[in-house]
């Protein structure tokens, strides 16, 4: 493996893990209320685009730091409705 694709998953790895904390929060208090559904709606159209992206550059990186993003950020558009 390429030493950039190492450095692009690392750097996948570190941006994805940072929503996991509060998929957690939102899933333990079963609260959403300060969380922005406009944000996280145009979060998952950019997740969308970058896969798309990703999938033309053939980039492992991008696509799976961004199709689990983009779970994560599904989960949150669920959980911000189902607890609004």
């Amino acid at each position: 493996m390429e030493t950039t694709e190492i450095i692009g998953l690392t750097a996948a790895t570190l941006t994805t893990s940072a929503f996991v904390p509060q998929v957690y929060k939102a899933l333990k208090d079963k609260s959403t209320a300060d969380i922005s559904l406009t944000m996280y709606i145009v979060l998952l159209a950019g997740l969308i685009l970058w896969i798309i992206y990703g999938i033309h550059l053939n980039s492992l990186a991008i696509i799976l730091a961004n199709v689990v993003t983009g779970i994560l950020a599904i989960t949150m558009l669920i959980l911000k409705l189902i607890h609004k």
